[in-house]
């Protein structure tokens, strides 16, 4: 899109019109996913005889489940983002994943185990597809050095937490206290709306996310993300001791399953130095500094997750959740974090504003180590809960209060709301326009990975004890953000000055 296109789209409240489609669009797609997510690992551990019958699982198996699960939903952003980027343009991918979350969500309200998993697979594609160009899209709605960009974000991003607010409360009342796949429908009905939406939102969207085209030669220069591979030595040795990793792993562990994964992990690595080797000077220090910035994103993302996971059961099994004669649903703390977004965020990214304002250290990557501190401090609250919690044999005795669950997710959010939003835009800023969107998809991968991290610790929750896995995430990631705190200057050069040139876009 040319300045004059930017200049000459409809304007809402001081921002293009297009981007509150992407909002409504997100907003109902995180509404049927997270409305999903707060009632899948208690939908797994119900008991299979019960008034509201489920799986029966261990705890540790719908852990497992929940981790590999999750992974999978933004792992794969980067076949996703590469549909996008090389193919079929960032518009028509969202239109596809749309319509795939719809019929995943759809086939879960199915009471059969093929349905089960058939509604997991769809919805991992539906995902891959629409979410890392969903994301991408809204960069591409404001021109380079607009700092309306860092506001569009947080905008977008109160709809994804407005989504997932109201779903976690009527989806996760409705799974719990009416029956699971009822509740699995209602989360379909929430993203066949977001579906129109964008359906006939699309007038807004013409100058964004279209494929870009390319001439002949061009082509021809482009590189073959596989192939290429083993063209190059940096990218082979890459490859290689990757793949050396997953054969590490089979045959010390016997553990074909995170081989296999390592395996993947093998070409993604390979192919994300196809793509660095594929820029110029300038390009290939923003990339690098991307890779780097994704480590930020998994540990974040690796103690967040805890949220849907062992957080959810815990929330359900060992805190006391009446309030009078109301027995709280424990899926409805799922929704206290989206809560708190809503009421924080402006307050958060005006502080920021302020502390830039007054000439203070303000990159994102200062901000995401910052949120990565604040949400670690987040578990030194459920370690405090954890001590309060009297066990019998295997019989509970006394609970912990379910004040200790909303203050972690209220460090949790601030620590969110510092991180997140900032790592979408900072990716749009400093990804060559070429690989935008696997650039994209390959952030929302590192997020799967974090999730898969997430799952592994609530795992080992079982054997190693609450309060180690919780008191250990909260010393882990204040240490790794001093760390990246004290290498910010180097970092910081590596991006050329990609967030230093803001200019007002005149609407």
């Amino acid at each position: 899109m040319d300045t004059k296109a930017f200049n000459n789209q409809p304007q809402f409240l001081g921002h293009p019109i297009g981007l509150f489609i992407l909002f409504l669009t997100e907003m109902w797609e995180r509404f049927s996913y997270y409305g999903m997510r707060a009632i899948l690992v208690l939908y797994l551990v119900a008991e299979t005889g019960g008034d509201n019958p489920g799986y029966g699982w261990s705890e540790g198996e719908a852990l497992a489940l929940y981790g590999w699960y999750t992974m999978f939903v933004y792992v794969a952003s980067i076949p996703g983002g590469i549909l996008a980027d090389r193919y079929i343009g960032q518009k028509s991918a969202v239109m596809w994943g749309g319509l795939l979350l719809c019929a995943g969500h759809g086939i879960l309200a199915i009471n059969a185990l093929w349905a089960f998993y058939t509604g997991l697979i769809l919805i991992v594609l539906g995902v891959g597809c629409l979410k890392p160009n969903i994301s991408t899209m809204v960069g591409g709605l404001y021109s380079k050095g607009d700092k309306r960009r860092d506001m569009g974000f947080y905008i977008f991003y109160m709809g994804i937490n407005l989504g997932a607010a109201v779903s976690a409360l009527l989806v996760g009342y409705v799974g719990q206290k009416i029956g699971w796949h009822y509740g699995f429908g209602l989360a379909g009905i929430g993203m066949a709306l977001g579906q129109l939406i964008y359906f006939f939102g699309q007038k807004y969207l013409k100058d964004v996310g279209n494929l870009i085209e390319i001439n002949e030669e061009e082509k021809k220069n482009q590189p073959n993300l596989i192939g290429d591979i083993f063209k190059h030595t940096n990218s082979m040795i890459g490859f290689g001791l990757t793949l050396a990793l997953a054969a590490f792993i089979y045959f010390s562990s016997g553990s074909w399953s995170y081989a296999a994964l390592v395996a993947g992990l093998a070409f993604a690595v390979g192919i994300g130095i196809v793509i660095y080797n594929d820029g110029n000077k300038i390009e290939k220090d923003r990339i690098l500094v991307t890779y780097l910035s994704f480590l930020l994103i998994i540990v974040f993302w690796g103690s967040f997750e805890q949220a849907g996971g062992l957080l959810n059961i815990y929330a359900e099994q060992k805190t006391d959740l009446s309030l009078g004669s109301f027995d709280v649903p424990s899926s409805w703390f799922q929704s206290v974090n989206a809560i708190f977004i809503l009421i924080f965020a402006t307050l958060v990214g005006s502080f920021w504003g302020w502390w830039r304002n007054r000439g203070k250290e303000s990159s994102s990557l200062f901000k995401m180590a910052i949120g990565v501190i604040i949400m670690g401090w987040g578990f030194f609250f459920m370690s405090k809960a954890s001590t309060e919690v009297v066990m019998d044999g295997e019989n509970i005795v006394e609970k912990s209060a379910m004040s200790w669950l909303v203050l972690a997710y209220l460090f949790h959010t601030i620590g969110e709301l510092c991180a997140s939003p900032v790592a979408l835009s900072f990716i749009t800023k400093l990804a060559p326009a070429r690989w935008v969107a696997f650039m994209m998809g390959a952030y929302f991968a590192a997020t799967g990975l974090g999730n898969k991290v997430a799952g592994l610790l609530g795992e080992w929750s079982a054997s190693v004890g609450e309060f180690n896995i919780f008191t250990g995430i909260a010393i882990f990631c204040t240490i790794f953000g001093l760390l990246v705190l004290l290498i910010i200057k180097p970092l910081k050069r590596l991006t050329h000055g990609a967030e230093d040139i803001e200019t007002e876009t005149s609407h």
